[in-house]
C-alpha cells in the first residue's frame, strides 16, 4: 500500500489489490464449488449429503474465521501508522487465537453433530453422507484456521497477490483428490460425496505449508520475522483482536448461516428440492466472490488511509468500491439470465432437479443487486474499525426479516420452497440500505474529530 493523490491513481491501485483478491476468493471457494458439482455427479444422494454438510459447516468457518479478519485493519492501521515494529506480535497472537478456535469447533462438532442430523427429516443415506463429509473435512480445520491468519497478514501488506498465487498452486490439489476419492481413481477407495471431505482437509495442509514457506523465506514478509521469537499469549492482544473481530464475525455468520438455515429447512422438501436449491446457491454464492473480493480490499485500502490520516481518500475508496461492484452485479446478473440452461447443466442430469435449479437461479439475479451495495460497505466500514453497529444491523435484516418473511412465503404461498429466497432478497435489501446510512454517519463523524 502506498498513498494515492488521484482519482485515477486510486482506481489503479484499488484494482492492483483487488483482482489478486478475487482470483483467490473464486479460487477458495470453487473447491466447494468442485465438492458439489463432483458429488453431484456421484448421485443425488451425494449431492443432498454434502449439501447438508457444507450448510452446517460454511456458516461455523465463515463466522469464526471471520474472528480472525480482525487481523487485516489491525495491520493496515500499523502499516498506514508507520508501526511496523507492531505487526509481527499481533500476527503471531492471531495464529495462537486460530488454534484455540479450531480446537474448540473440532470438541463442540464432536458433541452436536448427530443430534442435528437426527433433527432433520433425512433419509439415512444422506445423513450419513452428510456425517462423514464433515468428518473428513474436520481434519483440515487446524491448518485452514493459522492460513486464514498468515493471509490476513498478507492482504494488509497490500501483498494480495502472494494469496491469490497460493491459491492457484493449492487447486489442482483439491480436484485431483476430488476424483480420486469421489470416483475410487488411482487405487483410492470409492467414498462418493464423502471423499469430497476428506479432499478438502488435504487441500487445506498443503496451503498451509506453502503458506509457512512464504513468511519464512519471500521478502517482504521475512523481513517482519513473525517466528523470530515466539511470544508468550498476551490476553490483553487477543482482547483487542477479539474486539474488533467477534463483531465482524457475527457479522459474517447472520448473513452466511441464514443461506444453511433456509437449506435445513429445505429438508421438508424431496431430495430433488434440497439438491437443486443447494446447486443454485453453490453458483450463487461463487459470484458473491465478486463484492466479497471488494469489501475485502476495501478494508485493506481504507484501513491504511484512515491509519494514516487521509479520510478523504478512504471516503473516495469507498464509494469506487460500491460503484464497481454495483457495475459487476449487473453484468453477472445478465450472464445468470442468458446462460440460465448452461449452468444448471454443470450440477446434473437428472431433469427434475435441472428444471428445478433453473427456477432457483432466476430467483438469485435479485439479491445479487443488494448484495453488490452491502458487502463493499461492510468492508469499508471495518477498515474505519467500525463494527459493532454493522452486527446488529445484519441481526435484524437477516433474522428478524429475511428468514420469517421467507418462511411465510414458503409455506403459506404459492411460492413454495422459492419463498425463502424472495424472503432473502428482502433481507439484502434493508441489509444494504441501513448499511448505507451507516457508512455516511461513520465518515461525517470521522471528519468532526479529526477538526
Amino acid at each position: 500500500m502506498y498513498p494515492t493523490q488521484s482519482l485515477r491513481e486510486k482506481i489503479k491501485l484499488l484494482f492492483i489489490i483487488l483482482y489478486p483478491i478475487l482470483i483467490t476468493q473464486v479460487g477458495l471457494y470453487s473447491m466447494n464449488f468442485v465438492d458439489t458439482i463432483m458429488s453431484g455427479r456421484a448421485g443425488a444422494n451425494d449431492l443432498a449429503g454434502v449439501a447438508i454438510g457444507s450448510s452446517l459447516w460454511v456458516p461455523v468457518f465463515t463466522g469464526l474465521s471471520g474472528i480472525l479478519l480482525a487481523i487485516t485493519p489491525i495491520v493496515s492501521h500499523y502499516i498506514g501508522a508507520k508501526q511496523q515494529e507492531r505487526v509481527s506480535f499481533s500476527v503471531l497472537q492471531g495464529i495462537y487465537l486460530s488454534i484455540v478456535l479450531s480446537l474448540l469447533i473440532l470438541v463442540a462438532g464432536s458433541l452436536i453433530i448427530n443430534p442435528v442430523l437426527q433433527l432433520m427429516d433425512l433419509n439415512d443415506s444422506v445423513r450419513s453422507i452428510a456425517k462423514e463429509y464433515l468428518i473428513g473435512l474436520s481434519f483440515g480445520i487446524i491448518p485452514l484456521f493459522i492460513y486464514s491468519v498468515l493471509r490476513s497478514f498478507f492482504d494488509a501488506l497490500g501483498e494480495t497477490r502472494t494469496t491469490m498465487l497460493i491459491t492457484l498452486m493449492s487447486l489442482p490439489i483439491n480436484v485431483l483428490f476430488n476424483y480420486a476419492l469421489i470416483f475410487g481413481k488411482f487405487g483410492f477407495p470409492e467414498l462418493g460425496g464423502v471423499g469430497a471431505g476428506y479432499a478438502s482437509a488435504i487441500t487445506y495442509w498443503f496451503i498451509l505449508f506453502i503458506s509457512l514457506f512464504v513468511v519464512l523465506k519471500v521478502r517482504p514478509f521475512q523481513g517482519y520475522a513473525i517466528f523470530k521469537k515466539l511470544h508468550p499469549i498476551s490476553l490483553s492482544n487477543w482482547k483487542e483482536q477479539l474486539k474488533i473481530g467477534v463483531p465482524i464475525g457475527f457479522s459474517i455468520f447472520f448473513e452466511v448461516s441464514i443461506f444453511a438455515a433456509v437449506t435445513l429447512l429445505m429438508s421438508m422438501y424431496t431430495t430433488e428440492t434440497i439438491a437443486a436449491h443447494q446447486a443454485a446457491i453453490n453458483f450463487a454464492s461463487l459470484l458473491y466472490m465478486i463484492p466479497l473480493s471488494i469489501s475485502m480490499a476495501l478494508t485493506i485500502a481504507v484501513g491504511f488511509e484512515v491509519g494514516g490520516g487521509r479520510l478523504k481518500d478512504a471516503k473516495q475508496y469507498s464509494y469506487l468500491g460500491i460503484a464497481f461492484a454495483v457495475g459487476m452485479a449487473l453484468l453477472s446478473a445478465l450472464c445468470l439470465f442468458i446462460f440460465n440452461d448452461t449452468v444448471a447443466l454443470w450440477y446434473t442430469t437428472n431433469e427434475t432437479v435441472f428444471e428445478l435449479i433453473k427456477v432457483f437461479l432466476i430467483y438469485a439475479i435479485f439479491f445479487q443487486l443488494s448484495d453488490a451495495i452491502a458487502a463493499p460497505i461492510q468492508g469499508a466500514l471495518r477498515g474505519y474499525k467500525d463494527v459493532n453497529v454493522t452486527l446488529v444491523m445484519s441481526l435484524i435484516s437477516y433474522w428478524i426479516i429475511g428468514l420469517p418473511s421467507g418462511f411465510l412465503l414458503a409455506k403459506y404461498t404459492a411460492f413454495g420452497p422459492y419463498g425463502y429466497w424472495v424472503g432473502l432478497s428482502a433481507g439484502l435489501f434493508v441489509a444494504a440500505v441501513t448499511l448505507f446510512i451507516r457508512l455516511r454517519h461513520v465518515q461525517k463523524a470521522k471528519v468532526l474529530v479529526s477538526k
